[in-house]
């Protein structure tokens, strides 16, 4: 066999995980998952996806299992849809001597306080912040920061351990249970720090980086605090151009003070005033359906556009010839529950959804029967809507019509209604 294989060391679980597989089949390659452990990924099995099984936190267990395969077929490319692995699979590209970003760069990229020290020395708006060993340390961080302040993981993804406190005793209580987290739950070993900042209030966005190119910018929405649930995005925001500029300036400047400036990045930021804060760069692509809100918008397929270069390829133009940009937005919103209730009226409730015109896409990701509760991140959410066309504002105005039917798959279990608890 002489088709050219793409190792994709671990990956995520849904969406672009199973994509990058899927462009790697459209781009002429062979995809090849290495795994600790393949039940993570149902979709490898329901998709015939080549697994193989490999300690992917032993670089050396790594090298053995990439040269093994290289005896079968030649290696075109290293990539890692994770946030967890994309060091390593950096790492490994260069071992093969394969493209790929820096390594260093990815990996310092990855601790928030490494890259909170980096950005804040080139001048890159950020909040303010402090790194904090024990919990005596974050205390001493609150009261110099003053007033509420956010204590997160200096590693993680999905809102993980990312939390308001308001006082004293939620600054102690917080910073001590993250601090008690040895691993995380890839099993993954945690550093001894936490970081934290200045909690700011003004509206939240990413923009979507290509290199050093800033590709869009994209409006997000947040659940209540004390947690940072992400409840949906829209592609393109509406943004006075000022604005639009700043997030742009800032992103774009905090990728390359970082020294990514190869294939995707994902950069949060939060509008304090008229300065554009940086809140966290990820050397990724984007989770939360992202990019498949991006491809809908505007006809830039992402996903692809990574796969590519892993490839390669001199990524140039990331429009592909015949890609539909007419569309020109689209908006996603997730579902989520404020109380505990029960998955019940599934097909119901879809297909009310799915009835909102302009609403390309639903799903529910528990089966019927399945008890869930109020999202303390990303993997409370339960289902999701997206719509496309026309305007940033219709397809917004449709993904919250759809997730209003789509939440009417939630009940509350009997054994509480007796209890007073509010509905959904």
């Amino acid at each position: 066999m002489n088709t050219p294989q793409l190792l994709l060391v671990e990956s995520n679980t849904t969406g672009t995980g199973r994509q990058f597989a899927q462009r790697a089949h459209a781009f002429g390659a062979e995809p090849v998952l290495l795994t600790a452990d393949p039940g993570r990924y149902p979709y490898a099995a329901e998709d015939g996806l080549r697994t193989v099984v490999v300690d992917t936190a032993d670089d050396n267990a790594l090298w053995a299992a990439a040269t093994a395969l290289a005896d079968r077929a030649p290696i075109a490319g290293v990539l890692s849809s994770s946030e967890y692995y994309v060091a390593t699979a950096a790492d490994l590209a260069l071992r093969l001597g394969l493209h790929g970003p820096s390594a260093d760069a990815v990996r310092s990229c990855r601790d928030k306080s490494l890259q909170r020290s980096a950005l804040a020395a080139a001048g890159v708006p950020v909040p303010l912040f402090a790194v904090a060993g024990d919990v005596s340390e974050a205390l001493a961080a609150a009261q110099w920061l003053g007033g509420p302040v956010v204590v997160k993981p200096v590693q993680g993804s999905g809102s993980l351990g990312v939390r308001l406190c308001r006082d004293r005793d939620e600054v102690a209580e917080h910073t001590s249970v993250l601090l008690a987290t040895t691993v995380n739950e890839r099993g993954i070993s945690t550093p001894g720090v936490v970081l934290v900042e200045q909690y700011l209030t003004g509206r939240e966005f990413s923009v979507e980086v290509f290199a050093e190119n800033a590709l869009v910018t994209v409006a997000k929405h947040v659940g209540a605090p004390p947690v940072f649930v992400e409840t949906g995005h829209d592609v393109p925001a509406l943004l006075p151009p000022d604005q639009a500029a700043a997030l742009i300036n800032s992103a774009v400047r905090a990728v390359k003070a970082l020294g990514l400036g190869w294939g995707a990045a994902h950069v949060e930021l939060r509008l304090d005033g008229d300065v554009a804060r940086v809140i966290e760069v990820n050397p990724r692509l984007a989770g939360g359906m992202i990019p498949e809100l991006v491809r809908r918008a505007h006809g830039i397929d992402l996903v692809g556009a990574q796969v590519r270069a892993a490839l390669g390829e001199d990524i140039t133009d990331l429009i592909r010839p015949g890609a539909d940009t007419s569309t020109g937005a689209a908006s996603i919103r997730f579902l989520t529950t404020r109380t505990e209730s029960v998955l019940a009226d599934v097909t119901a409730a879809e297909s009310a959804a799915r009835a909102v015109p302009g609403v390309v896409d639903t799903a529910l990701y528990r089966p019927v029967g399945t008890r869930v509760g109020p999202a303390e991140d990303f993997r409370g959410r339960v289902g999701h809507v997206i719509a496309a066309g026309g305007t940033p504002d219709r397809t917004a105005e449709a993904a919250e019509a759809a997730l209003a039917a789509l939440a009417g798959a939630l009940k509350i279990p009997e054994s509480l209604v007796t209890k007073d608890v509010l509905p959904v």
